[in-house]
Protein backbone atom coordinates (compact mmCIF):
# COMPACT_ATOMS: atom_id res chain seq x y z
CA UNK A 1 0.00 0.00 0.00
CA UNK A 2 1.53 3.05 -1.11
CA UNK A 3 2.26 6.12 1.44
CA UNK A 4 -1.23 8.24 1.36
CA UNK A 5 -4.07 5.67 2.06
CA UNK A 6 -6.77 5.85 5.26
CA UNK A 7 -7.11 3.07 7.27
CA UNK A 8 -9.71 2.87 9.51
CA UNK A 9 -9.04 0.54 12.73
CA UNK A 10 -11.39 -0.71 15.63
CA UNK A 11 -10.36 -1.36 18.53
CA UNK A 12 -7.52 0.62 20.72
CA UNK A 13 -5.75 -1.99 22.41
CA UNK A 14 -2.25 -2.94 21.88
CA UNK A 15 -2.53 -4.49 18.66
CA UNK A 16 -3.99 -1.45 17.10
CA UNK A 17 -2.53 1.18 18.69
CA UNK A 18 0.39 -0.66 17.63
CA UNK A 19 -0.58 -1.24 14.36
CA UNK A 20 -1.64 2.47 14.19
CA UNK A 21 1.83 3.38 14.99
CA UNK A 22 3.09 1.09 12.28
CA UNK A 23 0.99 2.89 9.61
CA UNK A 24 1.10 6.66 10.41
CA UNK A 25 5.15 5.80 10.47
CA UNK A 26 4.60 4.75 7.04
CA UNK A 27 3.16 7.69 5.73
CA UNK A 28 -1.04 6.19 6.11
CA UNK A 29 -3.81 8.31 7.95
CA UNK A 30 -5.30 6.45 10.50
CA UNK A 31 -8.77 6.81 12.86
CA UNK A 32 -8.68 4.49 15.70
CA UNK A 33 -12.64 2.96 17.20
CA UNK A 34 -13.26 2.36 20.41
CA UNK A 35 -15.99 2.32 23.41
CA UNK A 36 -13.71 3.31 26.15
CA UNK A 37 -12.50 6.71 25.26
CA UNK A 38 -9.67 5.64 28.19
CA UNK A 39 -8.25 3.31 25.50
CA UNK A 40 -6.96 6.27 23.63
CA UNK A 41 -3.87 6.31 26.23
CA UNK A 42 -2.39 3.59 24.39
CA UNK A 43 -1.65 6.05 21.76
CA UNK A 44 1.22 8.00 21.54
CA UNK A 45 1.57 11.89 22.25
CA UNK A 46 2.52 12.60 18.70
CA UNK A 47 -0.10 10.59 17.30
CA UNK A 48 -2.23 12.53 14.69
CA UNK A 49 -4.83 10.15 13.37
CA UNK A 50 -8.78 10.60 14.40
CA UNK A 51 -9.57 9.15 17.97
CA UNK A 52 -13.45 8.41 17.46
CA UNK A 53 -15.53 6.65 20.41
CA UNK A 54 -17.94 4.26 19.70
CA UNK A 55 -18.50 0.87 18.13
CA UNK A 56 -17.04 0.16 15.45
CA UNK A 57 -20.40 -1.64 13.61
CA UNK A 58 -22.54 2.00 14.02
CA UNK A 59 -22.72 3.74 10.91
CA UNK A 60 -22.45 7.26 12.00
CA UNK A 61 -19.17 5.82 14.25
CA UNK A 62 -17.91 4.83 10.84
CA UNK A 63 -18.93 7.65 9.24
CA UNK A 64 -16.74 9.78 11.55
CA UNK A 65 -13.80 7.54 11.38
CA UNK A 66 -13.75 8.24 7.39
CA UNK A 67 -14.17 4.80 6.66
CA UNK A 68 -15.97 5.86 2.98
CA UNK A 69 -12.85 7.54 1.62
CA UNK A 70 -10.83 4.16 3.76
CA UNK A 71 -8.56 1.98 1.23
CA UNK A 72 -8.68 -0.60 4.76
CA UNK A 73 -10.54 -1.70 7.40
CA UNK A 74 -9.09 -3.72 10.60
CA UNK A 75 -11.24 -4.75 13.80
CA UNK A 76 -8.71 -6.12 16.02
CA UNK A 77 -11.36 -5.65 19.18
CA UNK A 78 -11.34 -8.19 21.80
CA UNK A 79 -14.98 -9.21 20.80
CA UNK A 80 -15.17 -12.06 18.40
CA UNK A 81 -18.46 -11.08 16.74
CA UNK A 82 -18.14 -7.37 17.29
CA UNK A 83 -15.12 -8.02 14.70
CA UNK A 84 -16.45 -10.07 12.40
CA UNK A 85 -20.05 -7.50 12.24
CA UNK A 86 -17.67 -4.43 12.00
CA UNK A 87 -16.01 -5.70 8.99
CA UNK A 88 -19.11 -7.06 7.34
CA UNK A 89 -20.44 -3.21 7.64
CA UNK A 90 -17.81 -1.86 6.28
CA UNK A 91 -17.49 -4.01 3.38
CA UNK A 92 -21.26 -4.28 2.60
CA UNK A 93 -22.60 -1.30 3.58
CA UNK A 94 -19.31 1.20 2.49
CA UNK A 95 -17.77 -0.76 0.00
CA UNK A 96 -14.24 -1.28 1.63
CA UNK A 97 -12.77 -3.93 -0.13
CA UNK A 98 -9.61 -4.48 1.96
CA UNK A 99 -11.05 -6.00 5.56
CA UNK A 100 -9.41 -8.21 8.17
CA UNK A 101 -11.10 -9.14 11.38
CA UNK A 102 -9.43 -10.87 13.80
CA UNK A 103 -10.88 -13.71 16.47
CA UNK A 104 -10.08 -15.27 19.28
CA UNK A 105 -12.57 -18.57 18.54
CA UNK A 106 -10.61 -20.23 14.95
CA UNK A 107 -13.55 -22.74 14.62
CA UNK A 108 -15.23 -19.49 13.10
CA UNK A 109 -13.00 -18.96 10.86
CA UNK A 110 -14.40 -20.75 7.91
CA UNK A 111 -17.15 -19.93 8.64
CA UNK A 112 -16.09 -15.87 7.72
CA UNK A 113 -13.90 -17.07 5.25
CA UNK A 114 -16.94 -18.28 3.13
CA UNK A 115 -18.42 -14.54 4.10
CA UNK A 116 -15.61 -13.19 2.18
CA UNK A 117 -13.68 -11.79 5.28
CA UNK A 118 -10.40 -12.75 5.73
CA UNK A 119 -9.10 -13.58 9.76
CA UNK A 120 -6.34 -13.55 11.96
CA UNK A 121 -6.95 -16.39 14.64
CA UNK A 122 -5.35 -14.95 17.17
CA UNK A 123 -5.05 -18.46 19.39
CA UNK A 124 -4.51 -20.28 17.12
CA UNK A 125 -1.70 -18.71 15.87
CA UNK A 126 -0.04 -18.11 19.35
CA UNK A 127 -0.49 -21.86 20.33
CA UNK A 128 1.62 -22.72 17.18
CA UNK A 129 4.12 -20.37 17.80
CA UNK A 130 4.07 -22.25 21.60
CA UNK A 131 4.69 -25.60 20.29
CA UNK A 132 7.24 -24.69 17.62
CA UNK A 133 9.37 -23.72 20.22
CA UNK A 134 8.77 -26.45 22.67
CA UNK A 135 8.52 -29.32 19.79
CA UNK A 136 11.10 -30.42 17.68
CA UNK A 137 11.31 -28.81 13.99
CA UNK A 138 8.41 -29.29 11.81
CA UNK A 139 6.10 -30.51 14.58
CA UNK A 140 3.75 -27.88 14.10
CA UNK A 141 3.49 -25.11 11.37
CA UNK A 142 4.88 -21.79 10.41
CA UNK A 143 1.42 -20.29 8.94
CA UNK A 144 -1.77 -22.11 8.35
CA UNK A 145 -4.62 -20.33 6.71
CA UNK A 146 -7.63 -19.11 8.94
CA UNK A 147 -9.17 -22.28 7.58
CA UNK A 148 -6.72 -24.78 8.86
CA UNK A 149 -6.56 -26.15 5.43
CA UNK A 150 -2.99 -25.15 4.22
CA UNK A 151 -0.07 -24.67 6.39
CA UNK A 152 3.34 -23.31 5.46
CA UNK A 153 6.01 -25.78 7.35
CA UNK A 154 9.92 -26.20 7.94
CA UNK A 155 10.35 -29.77 6.98
CA UNK A 156 13.88 -32.01 8.17
CA UNK A 157 15.20 -33.32 5.13
CA UNK A 158 17.80 -36.57 5.15
CA UNK A 159 20.93 -35.93 4.10
CA UNK A 160 20.46 -38.20 1.40
CA UNK A 161 18.80 -35.75 -0.50
CA UNK A 162 22.10 -33.39 -0.38
CA UNK A 163 22.92 -32.12 -3.81
CA UNK A 164 19.59 -32.51 -5.40
CA UNK A 165 17.81 -29.93 -7.60
CA UNK A 166 14.94 -28.95 -5.19
CA UNK A 167 12.56 -29.03 -8.00
CA UNK A 168 13.27 -32.49 -8.49
CA UNK A 169 12.72 -33.37 -5.08
CA UNK A 170 9.06 -31.51 -5.66
CA UNK A 171 8.78 -33.97 -8.29
CA UNK A 172 9.41 -37.03 -6.18
CA UNK A 173 8.03 -35.87 -2.92
CA UNK A 174 5.07 -34.25 -4.51
CA UNK A 175 5.28 -31.69 -2.41
CA UNK A 176 5.75 -27.35 -3.54
CA UNK A 177 8.71 -25.83 -1.60
CA UNK A 178 8.14 -22.05 -0.93
CA UNK A 179 11.70 -21.69 0.29
CA UNK A 180 15.10 -22.87 1.64
CA UNK A 181 16.42 -21.09 5.18
CA UNK A 182 20.64 -21.82 4.66
CA UNK A 183 22.74 -20.51 7.29
CA UNK A 184 19.54 -18.29 8.69
CA UNK A 185 18.83 -16.99 5.28
CA UNK A 186 15.59 -17.10 3.22
CA UNK A 187 16.38 -17.93 -0.11
CA UNK A 188 13.64 -18.20 -2.88
CA UNK A 189 13.49 -21.17 -5.49
CA UNK A 190 15.00 -21.04 -8.98
CA UNK A 191 15.24 -24.17 -11.19
CA UNK A 192 19.26 -24.42 -10.15
CA UNK A 193 18.84 -24.91 -6.15
CA UNK A 194 20.45 -27.55 -4.58
CA UNK A 195 19.89 -29.02 -1.11
CA UNK A 196 22.97 -28.83 0.59
CA UNK A 197 24.05 -29.79 4.07
CA UNK A 198 22.38 -27.50 7.07
CA UNK A 199 19.46 -26.63 4.67
CA UNK A 200 16.27 -26.19 6.28
CA UNK A 201 13.15 -26.58 3.58
CA UNK A 202 10.04 -25.06 3.96
CA UNK A 203 6.85 -26.71 2.13
CA UNK A 204 3.27 -25.47 1.59
CA UNK A 205 1.19 -27.98 1.62
CA UNK A 206 -2.36 -29.26 2.73
CA UNK A 207 -2.21 -30.15 6.55
CA UNK A 208 -3.29 -33.56 6.05
CA UNK A 209 -0.54 -34.26 3.97
CA UNK A 210 1.89 -33.18 6.20
CA UNK A 211 2.62 -36.48 7.75
CA UNK A 212 3.28 -38.19 4.33
CA UNK A 213 5.85 -35.46 3.28
CA UNK A 214 7.78 -35.54 6.52
CA UNK A 215 7.96 -38.99 6.16
CA UNK A 216 9.42 -38.92 2.77
CA UNK A 217 12.00 -36.34 3.10
CA UNK A 218 13.54 -37.65 6.63
CA UNK A 219 14.31 -40.85 4.29
CA UNK A 220 16.33 -41.73 1.43
CA UNK A 221 15.02 -40.69 -1.95
CA UNK A 222 13.20 -43.89 -3.71
CA UNK A 223 15.11 -45.95 -5.91
CA UNK A 224 18.08 -44.94 -3.90
CA UNK A 225 20.03 -47.01 -1.99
Amino acid sequence: MRGDMHIVIMGCGRVGSTLAHILEDNGHSVAIIDRDPQAFRRLRAGFRGRRVTGVGFDRDVLTDAGVESAAAFVAVSSGDNSNIISARVARETFGVDNVVARIYDPRRAEVYQRLGIPTVATVRWTADQIMRRILPEGAEPLWRDPTGTVVLAEVAVNPSWIGTRVIDVEKRVGARAAFINRMGEALTITRDSVVQEGDVLHVIAAENDMDRINKALAGAPEGDD
